[in-house]
């Protein structure tokens, strides 16, 4: 994505998305397709509230916002924090299937939808560490 500037100053993508309120939206209309996602919605069994407060805090900090999760969890380390979890490569195609549809919810159109959704896929693919048969991979 092409750096916008204001005032001689790079706009990061935080700021040109809209900041907290588009973060917020965005993750609350993606945890809403979550909950009914029957690929990875029974992958989360205590509820949303507290899982929405850490996404919104990644992605705020995954896209040039404050750095709120490393401020209270230390470095992000995605990867390992979800190697409990059994992600196989159908469960990272639903979850971004979730987002874009989040994408699609709240209006985050052009460069800057693809930018993020670009990197937010490597992401859910760096993520998967079981086979679709159910062995786990390092």
């Amino acid at each position: 994505m092409e750096n916008n500037h204001e005032n001689g100053q790079a706009i990061t993508l935080y700021e040109h998305i809209g900041g907290e309120t588009t973060i917020r939206r965005l993750v609350d209309a993606f945890y809403d397709r979550v909950a009914v996602n029957e690929v990875i919605g029974p992958l989360f069994t205590g509820g949303f509230e507290e899982i929405k407060r850490k996404q919104f805090m990644f992605l705020t900090q995954f896209t040039g916002g404050p750095a709120l999760f490393t401020m209270e969890f230390g470095h992000p380390m995605m990867r390992a924090r979800h190697m409990r979890f059994p992600i196989t490569p159908a469960a990272a195609e639903a979850w971004l299937s979730c987002m874009r549809g989040a994408m699609d919810e709240i209006g985050l159109e052009g460069e800057a939808r693809s930018f993020l959704y670009e990197r937010l896929t490597q992401v859910a693919h760096f993520m998967v560490n079981t086979a679709e048969g159910g062995e786990a991979s390092q």
